[in-house]
């Protein structure tokens, strides 16, 4: 059996279970976002009276941090209310950051477990051995009455890559790649399991921003097999006790696609699709690509290692006149490390934007939104028209190296040049 299935039959009191099956599973954490007060209002419409276990379930108030306007700031006030009313034990208010950074940091997250949350981008927690995986209000309200939610037991696809990445070539490359190749469409409903001597490898913050993009392919949820690095970072952490669940030798994949990281160079996801996957320099030799703004940040490329990329390339850099970069670290923790380690002071002084830990202009609703024409470099996850701002503006997904980079010159710029 695979650890996903592992994991699956084990919340569901089973013995055995199949690919296609459908199962009632206990949910280990339940985590609701601020786009999310339906999940109250269906709550109390179903007849719930109180969460079905207040040490398992929390808000997070990161898409609106701080509220940009009346409507959120209601959203917020009705959830913290809801919240005090639970006497929730975790709640994480505007001073936090992302939900996919802010529950690992508080041990929330760990191998074996099932996690839940209203956000598509909770395949991250793959990176941890644990199944994570979003799902809609009315779920959700259903989780906190009754503590279960049904999954239908996934096919499980290896994504197998292998290699040493070269200079230049940072996680967000890879799994870019890895989009151009598997399509938007190509793991529907699937688990997809990330294997191969890369991901042996790499840390916790490549892991998460890995993961994280699986969703982009359609996947249910995505998984890594923990490592050293990933053990000790949990164990630090993890408010409960944790047992890693392994995968069978010789268990067999519904489908498999490897890759050779070692031969791959920085990548773009261009305008306006995840799956529009080219490499860097095939971009540039069409033309030079003129920005307006590039973005840092989210729970995708928001972490103390995608920061310290960027600051190391602009530091005694500016960038140019009428042209803005936005810096938004995914969590306060990071924020306070990365002020520690002096990378905010060296992007300040490049000219750039510090702005509150939070999802910010990943999703549209503020701090570096765009205006109609402009063109936006970005470390986020999707480029989709209308996603950053302006349905006519256009992205451009990269690492937070490329995105530093291109902001030396204001137009796209392949970052080996400074490294």
């Amino acid at each position: 059996m695979h650890a996903i299935e592992k994991i699956l039959m084990k919340n569901s009191g089973l013995t055995e279970i199949h690919t296609g099956e459908i199962v009632s599973a206990k949910i280990d954490f339940a985590e609701i976002n601020d786009l999310y007060l339906q999940t109250v209002y269906s709550f109390y419409e179903m007849g719930g009276r109180n969460v079905w276990d207040n040490t398992r379930c929390a808000f997070v108030f990161d898409h609106y941090a701080p509220c940009p306007d009346i409507k959120s700031a209601q959203n917020h006030q009705a959830m913290r209310e809801f919240a005090q009313k639970n006497n929730l034990k975790y709640h994480f208010d505007t001073n936090t950051g992302v939900c996919h950074q802010v529950m690992p940091e508080a041990g929330l997250v760990y191998p074996g477990m099932i996690l839940v949350a209203t956000d598509s981008h909770t395949t991250t927690h793959g990176a941890f051995g644990a199944m994570g995986t979003g799902c809609g209000a009315t779920d959700m309200a259903t989780i906190l009455m009754t503590g279960e939610l049904w999954f239908r037991v996934p096919e499980i696809i290896e994504v197998r890559l292998e290699g040493q990445a070269p200079k230049g070539v940072f996680p967000k490359d890879v799994i870019l790649a890895v989009l151009g190749k598997i399509r938007a469409d190509g793991a529907v409903y699937k688990a997809i399991d990330f294997t191969g001597s890369y991901v042996e490898s790499l840390g916790v913050a490549g892991r998460m921003t890995v993961c994280n993009m699986a969703v982009e392919m359609g996947a249910k949820t995505a998984y890594m097999q923990p490592n050293q690095e990933v053990l000790d970072y949990v164990g630090k952490r993890a408010v409960r006790p944790f047992e890693v669940q392994f995968t069978d030798k010789g268990y067999k994949y519904s489908e498999s696609h490897v890759f050779d990281v070692s031969s791959l160079e920085p990548e773009l996801a261009c305008p306006s699709s995840v799956e529009n996957v080219h490499t860097l320099a095939s971009v540039i030799a069409q033309g030079e690509v003129k920005l307006n703004q590039g973005y840092i940040g989210s729970c995708t490329g928001g972490r103390v290692e995608d920061i310290a990329a960027a600051a190391k390339i602009l530091k005694g850099r500016h960038i140019p006149e009428y042209t803005r970069l936005v810096v938004i670290p995914a969590s306060r923790e990071v924020m306070l490390e990365c002020i520690t380690r002096g990378y905010i002071a060296d992007l300040m002084e490049a000219g750039a934007t510090i702005s509150t830990p939070g999802c910010g202009a990943c999703l549209g609703a503020h701090e570096g939104i765009l205006a109609p024409g402009e063109v936006c470099i970005t470390s986020t996850n999707r480029n989709f028209p209308g996603r950053m701002g302006s349905t006519e503006a256009l992205m451009y997904l990269a690492s937070p190296a490329t995105v530093a980079a291109s902001m030396v010159y204001g137009k796209i710029t392949d970052p080996r040049e400074f490294l």
